[in-house]
């Protein structure tokens, strides 16, 4: 049984009005002190970029005690396991992220200041990693059996040049998925339904080089570099759908007196929109491309430049109604709460990937007051924190539904 739009809200009442989902939320607001142990605990075990097996073992260990089913670590390092519900209702996935920015050898170690927890990642995603936790406890607590399966992810590759590389491969593996919750630093009241998708390059421009007096004349790799920014810089975006660029770092040359023989930037094209998104990285590249060629005819030397663009990140971008069944369930158990949904705005999360293969997918907001997101300052105030795994639970139960007790409001898919 699925519902349509108009049965949310009295759907949800009958949800609420449950002494088990009462008591779990109760468990929820009463286990506030305990996930944020959790949140410290695993943020001291550090996950670089592209090294986060550490925490994966640690965090796989944190699951088994829950008894899911099918515990794994799948080959791209990615852990997760089943709880199985009575087989009447979709397949959820709820997910958070192991990986951080920071570069091994990074003390993250966390200290406690007023109430305040400081550490690397401690936001970002220690927050997400320890809601997982407590809705497992509470969900266990109570003995919530649900209709449909949640699926628990602790995934890799979310931040930077990881290029979302963890959930790419969980769904290239799992395709029965019917929903995707993405949990992530940020107030209870955030709801992210639609994925902003970025294309990132490496450009390399190459030439001869020489002396900047004795070989003057030469093409310079830099100068085409040079022209190529200048010539990006001066493209014309839509404002909507939003569509964005930007040279993030340049580099290159040798000293002041050389003609550089090498120069290069790193380039970042985002869009909410495929099409977009598409059409700009098309007019990116033949700038690039059209710059090697400027820089070469001007100093009468045709084809001394040459330029390489590797493809290093790329981030699919989706987009989903408003009155998509996943969004209307989260608002509805906001609401339930009464929680303010404040912020909707597009964003880069894990949720881009199911979006772009049809998934329903959202990303919510783990509580508390978190900020200075990747950096060595990142904070976290657990005050309160509570209402972030209340929603999310309201969310999920609302998805899968409640055995003899609350139908699933999330649609199974058509399987292709």
């Amino acid at each position: 049984m699925t519902a349509t739009s108009g049965t949310y809200t009295q759907q949800f009442k009958q949800l609420t009005e449950l002494q088990q989902v009462r008591d779990a939320l109760y468990f929820l607001k009463q286990d506030n002190e305990r996930t944020t142990k959790d949140q410290i605990d695993v943020t001291e075990v550090e996950a670089p970029p592209f090294h986060e097996a550490n925490r994966a073992a640690y965090f796989k260990e944190k699951l088994s005690a829950f008894g899911l089913e099918n515990l794994t670590t799948d080959s791209e390092g990615n852990v997760y396991g089943i709880r199985k519900g009575s087989g009447n209702g979709p397949t959820v996935v709820i997910a958070a992220h192991l990986d951080t920015v920071f570069p091994a050898g990074t003390n993250v170690k966390a200290r406690i200041e007023d109430g305040i927890v400081y550490a690397p990642g401690i936001g970002d995603d220690g927050r997400g990693l320890a809601v997982l936790l407590t809705l497992l406890r509470t969900l266990d607590e109570n003995e919530i059996e649900t209709e449909g399966d949640i699926i628990f992810l602790a995934d890799v590759g979310e931040e930077g040049l990881g290029d979302l590389r963890g959930v790419k491969a969980f769904f290239r593996e799992n395709t029965y998925v019917d929903g995707f919750i993405s949990v992530e630093p940020g107030a209870p009241g955030d709801l992210i339904y639609c994925g902003v998708g970025s294309k990132r390059y490496n450009v390399t421009f190459t030439g001869k080089g020489g002396h900047s007096f004795g070989d003057f004349g030469t093409s310079s790799a830099i100068h085409a570099a040079g022209r190529a920014i200048a010539a990006l810089a001066d493209l014309t975006v839509p404002e909507e759908p939003k569509t964005t660029y930007n040279v993030g770092t340049i580099h290159g040359g040798t000293s002041i007196n050389t003609i550089a023989q090498h120069a290069g930037f790193q380039l970042d094209l985002r869009s909410i929109s495929s099409d977009a998104l598409a059409e700009l990285e098309e007019k990116a590249l033949a700038l690039i491309t059209e710059a090697a060629q400027i820089e070469s005819e001007a100093r009468k030397q045709p084809g001394s430049i040459k330029v390489t663009t590797e493809l290093v990140g790329d981030r699919p971008a989706g987009n989903q109604p408003k009155e998509a069944p996943i969004r209307q369930i989260a608002l509805q158990a906001a609401e339930a709460l009464g929680i303010e949904v404040e912020m909707e705005d597009p964003l880069s999360t894990d949720s881009n990937v199911p979006i772009s293969l049809g998934i329903p997918a959202l990303t919510l907001g783990g509580g508390g007051n978190s900020g200075g997101h990747h950096t060595l300052e990142e904070y976290f105030d657990p005050t309160d924190a509570f209402y972030g795994p209340q929603r999310i639970l309201l969310s999920l139960l609302g998805m899968v539904g409640i055995k003899n007790a609350a139908a699933p409001l999330l649609p199974v898919r058509e399987q292709k």
